[in-house]
């Protein structure tokens, strides 16, 4: 019988499968908002789980992050600067909201959870712990 984890990672890695998917222009109508890069590593010495999300161009203030049930919740918004009198030609960027869910393989200690915004990557460094923790917002740096 599949362990809860096992069905959760797999939960998570079809919807990463399909929001990845929905980046493909010809598959889907266009979208509001984007899906902003993510790397997660763990490290040993001390045992931690960093999570790196590529944010330029994002008010840090505006970003809230959440741990809660095994998982990890990125959300915002990048704004589209106002501007009057503006007629784009080409247009690359997203803009809009968004909101990343990173599941985290082991428990976390997610009062000691510590993030840090510089030079657009929001990094969101999280003490692995034996000790499940509860539910827990985390101010960004």
């Amino acid at each position: 019988m599949a362990r809860r984890e096992d069905i959760d990672r797999l939960r998570s890695e079809m919807e990463e499968l399909f929001a990845d998917l929905c980046q493909v222009p010809r598959l889907v109508a266009p979208r509001r908002g984007f899906r902003p890069r993510v790397d997660v590593y763990r490290s040993d010495e001390p045992p931690a789980i960093t999570i790196v999300v590529e944010l330029a161009g994002i008010d840090p203030g505006e970003v809230e992050l959440a741990v809660a049930d095994g998982m990890l919740v990125v959300r915002g918004k990048r704004r589209r600067d106002a501007g009057q009198g503006r007629t784009y030609q080409h247009m690359e960027i997203d803009y809009g909201p968004f909101e990343r869910r990173i599941a985290l393989d082991e428990p976390v200690d997610s009062e000691a959870a510590h993030a840090v915004y510089e030079q657009g990557l929001l990094t969101i460094r999280l003490p692995v712990t034996k000790r499940v923790s509860g539910p827990v917002r985390v101010t960004v740096s």
